[in-house]
């Protein structure tokens, strides 16, 4: 069966309009309220399925070989997170990706750790094979999957190479799809404070992609719209307890003026 014609690369000629396309974005996300299935490691479910109910999307965690198939048949996206990875995830990501590609469903994977066990970094090797359709990991993560530093460079010919997005983590996140490329600076150093951040930030990708296409906006939209909710969390949190409460908040009710108003983005040549 030929493969669809992919759909043409959308330009942006300021971080502005990429702001915008985020606003546009979120406002179908809620319209739609996608379905993530997300195998995601156990600390993390709870907190996740409550990051996306509160942007708009509807998850699923099913890990039961039985019925995993069926979960994933009728979502809209798929998260794979390696962590707490053990023989029960193993078997559910493979019904899960092959399932996605029959269906061809976006899917994420995020390699937890994959720079502290050298046969979770292999096993995240061969699921790159099978085209996941963005990567959500952090620097330390990278290094050890991809061998070079995290540059927007080196971080777009990686994407290049592998024909997937790259979304990058860190005090300054970097999303690099092709040769596109951009910076945001947005998010508080509370979000580090909080058990599963991450991880839920990559189900985010997910529900993006369920309803947009091309994967840089997606992967920005999704990194942005985390950061600008964990600004206007910390405004109102105690510390990292009320952090919880505040950034779901602060996700149920982010709008397109607030991404406008606080979004530090840039794009690179």
């Amino acid at each position: 069966m030929q493969e669809p014609t992919p759909p043409p690369l959308r330009q942006f000629a300021s971080p502005k309009d990429l702001v915008s396309a985020t606003a546009d974005l979120l406002a179908r996300l809620r319209a739609k309220s996608p379905r993530v299935h997300c195998i995601t490691n156990s600390v993390a479910e709870n907190f996740t399925a409550n990051v996306l109910l509160a942007l708009g999307a509807v998850p699923s965690m099913t890990l039961s070989p039985v019925e995993i198939g069926s979960f994933v048949g009728r979502a809209d996206a798929l998260l794979v997170n390696l962590g707490t990875f053990g023989r029960e995830r193993r078997e559910a990501t493979s019904i899960a990706v092959d399932t996605a590609a029959q269906g061809g469903l976006p899917w994420v994977l995020d390699p937890v750790f994959v720079d502290r066990a050298p046969p979770r970094a292999t096993y995240a090797q061969d699921l790159l094979f099978l085209r996941p359709t963005a990567m959500r990991l952090n620097a330390a993560e990278f290094a050890a999957l991809a061998g070079v530093g995290d540059t927007p460079d080196e971080v777009r010919a990686y994407s290049r190479e592998r024909n997937i997005a790259i979304g990058l983590s860190g005090a300054r996140d970097l999303i690099a799809v092709g040769r596109r490329a951009a910076s945001l600076t947005n998010g508080d150093p509370l979000m580090a404070r909080v058990t599963a951040m991450g991880c839920a930030a990559s189900a985010m990708v997910g529900a993006c992609l369920a309803v947009e296409k091309d994967a840089f906006v997606a992967t920005t939209a999704a990194l942005l719209i985390a950061g600008v909710a964990g600004e206007i969390a910390s405004e109102k949190a105690q510390g990292p307890g009320s952090f919880v409460a505040a950034i779901l908040d602060a996700l149920y009710s982010i709008d397109g003026d607030a991404l406008a108003a606080r979004a530090r983005v840039e794009l690179h040549e």
